[in-house]
């Protein structure tokens, strides 16, 4: 194995930390760029972020590709075993929300640097330290190190909300700012109480420790495993703790708000490993805590972000209410607890971020060509390329509804069938199908207002807000939902793989503890064919 196979792991967090560290010393200015020298650093800041983030594709598409073997990658940090050192883990989860993360963040990034970089300073020095984080989150073995990488997107976040500035930004941003520093709070409860009780935080650890803790200890597991999920719950945009994302999203600039796309997800990865791994099935008195309550708050957050969508004002607060409601939809997917619905609810997350993010680029360029009235939902002026526009906001509504044979379609139909023998399967049914119609007419309206009830004693919309760079960055994320229809037989594999492997512990475990030994390392039987009991 040559160094650079062996080190591979570790580069989605080391490239974009690396290169956000280069971009500070080169001092990008961004709003203060005005003389030469200073759009000379601007055109060097972006070449150098999307040179690093174009890279980044290649690896998380190379280590995907690794884990689509069935290879689980471990690198240990400053080669101290586990579960005492820094941990970083691929397997076939991880590496497909690393490469989600940089189907994303590339085409965001070639959109803003249309013009949005410049508005404040450091944009692409905070865009790599966010990439660092989301990627380190979806990478890391350590439950500690899970909340570190939590923090470090999140106080990026912090500085991109706000990126342009402007009164309704900062009003918005103190109350997401605070939100987020007390679920920070909570989410260091929740591992202190776990920690306490199993003495561990290597997440492969602890899925062989918590099902050894019996009653009464148990109940301060169970009570950790509820307090994280109001933590991960809160991040994912899971009712009653969604109401900061519609106003955040929507005063953020476009391409922050897509790439913001990416933090719910990080949420919604977080109860797939922590509650669907370490707290799901065989994990003894504490095994699926959350199972009573996820389901329905998940069908709740669903129907309620189409209906906040329904009665959205603007576009990009209407595509902030759809993620509330695509998030809703692939958490009941991971409330079923089967590895056919978590495989249902993976292949939907993927298509729903791609095309969620793809809306909130195409609202900007809407908002662009309609005068004074903007993004407003109110009859105003023709926009100047109605066609070009038009199908691509038929296209995106479509795929959301989950109209055939666009992936949103293929998506719901899997999460659907996942749920043909549950209890609530009458509930999923009608819940999935009311918000897909619902979504719909939410999106025909908006359309028909955008497009269609214009004001003809008013000039057409200048072309210039959507030049080439924009649109094409915007189709690319639309393509990228449509090549998921394409590919949809290997991508459904995949995820059908991905979720499976997530319920053998033993695997994860040998891959994970390997060089530790002990009864850790003792696992030889696959954890879905006998699960394990306490001792």
């Amino acid at each position: 194995m040559n160094w650079f196979s062996e080190h591979l792991p570790i580069l989605p967090v080391l490239l974009p930390s690396i290169t956000a560290i280069v971009l500070l010393l080169i001092g990008d200015h961004g709003g203060d760029a005005h003389g030469s020298h200073g759009h000379h650093k601007l055109l060097w800041a972006r070449r150098i972020a999307l040179a690093s983030t174009v890279l980044g594709l290649v690896i998380a598409a190379r280590l995907a590709i690794e884990a689509g073997h069935g290879e689980l990658r471990v690198y240990k940090v400053g080669d101290w075993p586990a579960p005492f050192g820094i941990l970083v883990l691929i397997d076939r989860l991880g590496a497909l929300m690393l490469l989600l993360t940089a189907c994303v963040a590339l085409p965001v990034l070639w959109y803003a640097t249309g013009g949005w970089d410049a508005r404040g300073r450091y944009f692409h020095a905070i865009f790599q330290f966010q990439l660092m984080g989301l990627n380190g989150a979806f990478v890391t073995g350590d439950l500690f190190n899970l909340f570190v990488f939590f923090e470090v997107l999140l106080i990026a976040s912090y500085v991109l909300m706000v990126h342009g500035q402007g009164r309704e930004r900062f009003r918005v941003g103190v109350h997401y700012v605070v939100l987020n520093l007390a679920a920070s709070a909570l989410f260091l409860i929740g591992v202190a109480l776990i920690y306490a009780k199993t003495g561990t935080l290597n997440l492969a650890d602890l899925a062989l420790r918590v099902p050894k803790v019996t009653a009464p200890e148990s109940v301060v597991l169970q009570a950790a495993a509820l307090v994280l999920l109001v933590v991960f719950g809160f991040k994912a945009a899971l009712m009653p703790l969604a109401m900061w994302l519609p106003a955040t999203y929507a005063a953020s600039s476009a391409p922050v708000a897509a790439l913001f796309a990416l933090m719910t997800k990080v949420g919604v990865y977080a109860i797939v490993r922590v509650h669907g791994v370490v707290f799901g099935a065989g994990a003894g008195d504490a095994a699926l805590t959350v199972e009573p309550v996820l389901l329905p708050l998940a069908l709740i957050t669903s129907a309620l972000g189409v209906a906040g969508a329904l009665a959205a004002r603007t576009l990009p607060r209407l595509v902030a209410w759809l993620t509330v409601a695509s998030v809703g939809t692939v958490l009941a997917g991971l409330g079923l607890f089967s590895a056919q619905a978590w495989s249902a609810a993976l292949y939907y997350m993927l298509n729903s971020t791609l095309v969620t993010a793809g809306l909130f680029l195409l609202a900007e360029l809407v908002g662009a060509q309609r005068g004074e009235a903007a993004t407003r939902l109110v009859p105003a002026s023709p926009v100047a390329q109605p066609a070009l526009l038009g199908l691509m906001l038929l296209l995106a509504a479509a795929s959301t509804a989950g109209l055939p044979p666009l992936p949103g379609f293929i998506g719901k139909l899997m999460i659907l069938e996942a749920a043909s023998h549950h209890a609530w399967h009458a509930t999923v049914w009608s819940v999935v199908l009311g918000v897909g119609f619902l979504t719909l007419v939410g999106l025909a309206r908006a359309g028909s207002i955008l497009f269609w009830h214009v004001r003809d004693d008013l000039p057409a919309g200048a072309a210039a807000g959507a030049s080439a760079k924009l649109v094409l960055a915007t189709l690319a994320l639309l393509a990228a939902s449509v090549a998921l229809s394409v590919l949809a037989a290997p991508v459904q594999r995949y995820t059908q793989a991905a979720a499976e492997q997530l319920t053998d512990r033993a695997a994860y475990a040998r891959a994970a503890l390997s060089e530790y030994g002990g009864e850790r390392a003792e696992t030889t039987r696959p954890y879905r064919s006998r699960p394990e009991t306490p001792r």
